[in-house]
Parts: C-alpha cells; structure tokens; sequence
C-alpha cells in the first residue's frame, strides 16, 4: 500500500483539496485499497477546522465530499509513516524539512513537481481563485498517479479516467455539467495524465537552504 500525505500552511484548502481528489482519482480507477491518503498542516493556526467553505464547494462542484475533515498538524513521525509526503509550495517544503528533522530517505516533494508546469500550487487564501487551484491539484494528482503507476501491469487502464464534471444546481447526477459547460449525459471524455517534463531534484534541501 502507498502512503501519501499532502501538505499545506493550514491543512483547509489546498492540502485537503489534493487528498479528497487523490482519493476520487484512485477510486474511479479501482485502486482505493492500495493507497491511504491524507493531508495535514505545517502550522496550528486552523487545527481542528474543516474544509474552508469556498474550497469545499469548488469540490463539491466536482461530485467529490470533504465530509468529517479536520485540521490537524504536520509531526516528525509522518515521515516514518508515509511513503511521500507532497507540499503545496517551497514554503511547505521548508516547514516540512524542519518539522520532519530533514530528507534523508527522499520523501519530500512539491505536487507540481508532478506535472508539465513546476511551480507552487496557487493559494485561494490570497488569490481567491479556487478554480485556478482546483486546476493545479488536479494536474498535480493525475502526474503523481501516472507516475506511481508506471510500469504497472494495468498502466493503460489509468489513462481513462473520467473527466471531471460540475454538479448541476438542482443536484442530478445525471445531468452534470462538464467543464466546458455543455449539458451532456453518460461519461464525459477521458482526461489525459500529465507528465512531468523534467527531473525532480532527489534532495529538495538544497534549494530551499
């Protein structure tokens, strides 16, 4: 089983969003039983909250629930306990080399480090577009699958996926309403992983000293 634990500053936006899909990408591919996800916080500030709201509609828009979230923060022992451990952007990945005491076994990472376009996750806390994130954590989780899943026996399978659909307002789901907001019934088209296109450094440290 693979353990993955995405992290954010405040575990109620960017973080959760990044586990719930995770964990709808690997259902929809028949793969729940082999991996166990979760996310968490590098600070205290928001411990015990939920999904902020904006960033549990967003989901919600998608068909995915956040349901019985709760923050809770970063410890030195999920570096034992999980397999990758994914910040959102270099300022994680800071706070996680100091909570976690360092990256001897290379289990730090960014999630955009998983796709075509490396960069920070953007952060609706400021931005207020919580499309623009929901857009980066889908690319980021559709790259770290694909890449998880390569050279599996069933590899061709995870390519088709479902694409993601908004819930219509009278919440029928079957009349959604894709992203590109036309009204259609059945699955929509598939939805192509990304690959990253180029090499993850082994040892964040050395860029975030």
């Amino acid at each position: 089983m693979k353990k993955i634990l995405f992290v954010c500053h405040g575990n109620i936006c960017r973080s959760p969003m990044a586990e719930f899909v995770m964990k709808d990408l690997v259902k929809k591919a028949g793969l729940a039983s082999q991996f166990h996800i979760e996310s968490a916080a590098t600070s205290r500030e928001e411990i015990g909250n939920p999904v902020y709201p904006p960033a549990r509609r967003k989901l919600a828009e998608h068909g995915i629930s956040c349901g019985g979230h709760a923050a809770r923060q970063l410890t030195n022992r999920d570096y034992e306990e999980y397999d990758l451990l994914i910040g959102m952007d270099r300022a994680n990945l800071r706070d996680m080399h100091r909570i976690c005491g360092g990256d001897f076994a290379g289990k730090l990472h960014l999630l955009m480090d998983y796709t075509d376009h490396p960069r920070d996750v953007a952060d609706p806390w400021y931005t207020e577009d919580f499309e623009a994130t929901w857009q980066d954590v889908l690319a980021g989780c559709q790259g770290l699958l694909h890449e998880l899943m390569e050279g599996n026996e069933n590899a061709d399978e995870f390519q088709r996926i479902p694409q993601y659909r908004r819930v219509d307002q009278t919440g029928d789901p079957h009349g959604a309403v894709p992203c590109d907001g036309q009204r259609q019934s059945g699955i929509a088209g598939s939805l192509p992983f990304h690959r990253r296109g180029h090499q993850r450094a082994q040892d964040m440290g050395q860029q975030i000293c």
